[in-house]
């Protein structure tokens, strides 16, 4: 089995590595990442004439190593047309990504983004994230858990459905205390207070400017005001039972089929009626 990996951290997450590493039991493993960590992209792809710096890392364990300052969904694309053709992966999994991609967070994900670049090529895809921001996070529940999880979605029939891609989330929690895995549905939340004065939110966390985020206000202009992107996560109500963000508050691990195919079949039946 060819296996096409990427994530939305950037090439140096603890998070890539892991699952790279789980990964290659299966088969041949290339990991094309992003230079720099590029959440909220979805599927967003870099473009535009803009010049795009690519450099081979090397075998690692077997497992090929390339960077892409790019989008994850750029990253797939590049893996697919410059590196891998003209054979095409048999799977594509992004991730582990530092924080939960369950509910409404799925539409932005660049996890998710790569994952339904692969869809969108017809190869299964799969995206998997840990409920923490941690950088340094423990993904030992995830390297005991995932094989089995891969292996059910993997087996008999459950890939060859055009565009279906599959959204795994895990609770931040030792191996003992998940409960254990449940097949979810997109669950409904959205963000409030979203923007917050930076200097502020940053001191509320004990935190200061980095040296990039200084230089950028630095050279703000005068009447600019800075802001961070920062907003608390709410769920809305209606929510099924096995929406996936309140089953991973719960202790499980979530898995959600997804598909590319957006159409509200329900409205179309309706339109079609009228119209």
């Amino acid at each position: 089995m060819k296996i096409l990996v990427t994530n939305d951290d950037g090439y140096k997450s603890k998070g890539l590595n892991t699952l790279a590493r789980i990964l290659a039991q299966y088969g041949e493993v290339t990991v094309v990442a992003p230079k720099k960590p590029q959440s909220g992209m979805s599927m967003a792809v870099t473009m535009g004439l803009r010049p795009i710096a690519v450099r081979e890392l090397g075998t690692d364990e077997g497992i090929r190593w390339w960077y892409l300052d790019g989008t994850p969904a750029s990253c797939i694309k590049f893996g697919l047309d410059n590196i891998l053709h003209p054979e095409t992966p048999d799977l594509v999994v992004s991730g582990i990504n530092h924080g939960s991609n369950a509910a409404t967070a799925a539409l932005y994900s660049g996890t998710l983004g790569a994952a339904m670049e692969g869809a969108v090529n017809g190869i299964p895809a799969i995206g998997v994230s840990l409920d923490t921001f941690d950088p340094d996070a423990d993904f030992s529940a995830i390297r005991s858990m995932l094989p089995g999880i891969l292996d059910k979605i993997l087996g008999g029939d459950a890939c060859k459905r055009r565009g279906t891609y599959y959204n795994i989330n895990f609770p931040c929690l030792p191996l003992d205390r998940i409960k254990g895995v449940r097949v979810s549905r997109m669950g409904k939340a959205h963000w409030e207070r979203e923007y917050r004065p930076y200097r502020e939110f940053l001191a509320s966390l004990g935190k200061t400017p980095d040296e990039q985020a200084e230089k950028y206000i630095a050279s703000s202009l005068p009447d600019e005001k800075i802001y961070v992107m920062a907003g608390d996560f709410t769920s809305d109500s209606g929510n099924c039972d096995d929406a996936d963000h309140l089953l991973v508050e719960q202790g499980y691990v979530t898995v959600t089929p997804h598909n590319i195919d957006n159409t509200d079949t329900a409205e179309y039946d309706r339109l079609c009626a009228i119209i």
